[in-house]
């Protein structure tokens, strides 16, 4: 379990606060999308849970152990994909070589299977991978360091279309009854299949910290024509007529949820 308990954090030389008294529990077997306008604090919570930053009060705890105390034990449970990041002048193979020591969960067959789902061998050399096949190769040693808990900063950025879905199917293949994955994301389409629940992160505060099966059992996301109003508690223009939240009713089918509609409203309701 991931425990935020009453943080605050701001960056050195910044007056500003990105948290404040702020809370989140996080349990196992879930992939939680993390959702946020920019500027919202989705990065720092990632680098805080993973113990990269510390919060100046208040505590972040994997399993009870507060993560900014970078113990061994700890550290090896947990993985972080950031968005940026630079790897060395190695073939993969040396890669992995020097680094799946540090987990011990490493799993060279999860690797292999993640891989050949990317289409990628380990004598490929990091340095000729184009971006988008070298954050392949980053997010196939996250998932075969099979730690506890992985976490991952816009991980389709700069995958194509078939990458994106290449990269669903290694995550749901690799879950886990004690595994945590979260993905922090402003491609909400790529990620909505794959998600258990949703975090919408405002200034130093949740608006939203739902399940899925909660959202779909009290709304339906539809397209309807444009003078059809009724029931509609968010609406937006779409090619397709307009698109709408409604609330569901006992009779009424469940729906695929639209999280960039569902986004939209949340963040709508707190602007307003």
């Amino acid at each position: 379990m991931i425990e935020v308990n009453n943080i605050q954090f701001r960056y050195k030389g910044q007056r500003a606060l990105v948290f404040d008294q702020f809370s989140l529990q996080l349990t196992e077997n879930r992939v939680y999308g993390l959702l946020g306008k920019n500027g919202t604090g989705k990065s720092t919570l990632l680098y805080l849970l993973s113990g990269l930053l510390r919060p100046t009060q208040g505590s972040v705890c994997c399993d009870s152990v507060a993560t900014c105390r970078r113990l061994p034990e700890t550290l090896r449970d947990i993985y972080l994909v950031p968005e940026e990041f630079e790897l060395p002048a190695l073939r993969l193979a040396d890669y992995v070589r020097l680094y799946a020591p540090f987990y011990p969960l490493f799993s060279n067959e999860i690797l292999q299977n993640c891989l050949r789902e990317f289409e990628l061998s380990e004598s490929v050399h990091l340095k000729e991978l184009s971006m988008g096949q070298k954050k392949k190769a980053f997010i196939a040693f996250a998932m075969a360091t099979n730690t506890k808990y992985l976490l991952m900063d816009e991980p389709t950025n700069g995958l194509d279309i078939p990458s994106k879905s290449q990269f669903r199917k290694v995550v749901a293949q690799h879950m886990s009854d004690d595994r945590i994955v979260i993905i922090s994301t402003h491609q909400v389409h790529d990620v909505e299949q794959l998600l258990d629940h949703v975090l919408i992160l405002s200034q130093r505060s949740l608006l939203l910290n739902a399940s899925v099966q909660e959202l779909t059992d009290q709304y339906s996301f539809e397209y309807r024509p444009v003078n059809d109003g009724s029931a509609v508690i968010y609406a937006e223009p779409s090619l397709q007529g307009n698109a709408v939240i409604t609330r569901r009713t006992p009779d009424s089918p469940e729906t695929p949820l639209n999280l960039e509609l569902l986004f939209n409203y949340i963040t709508s309701k707190k602007d307003a």
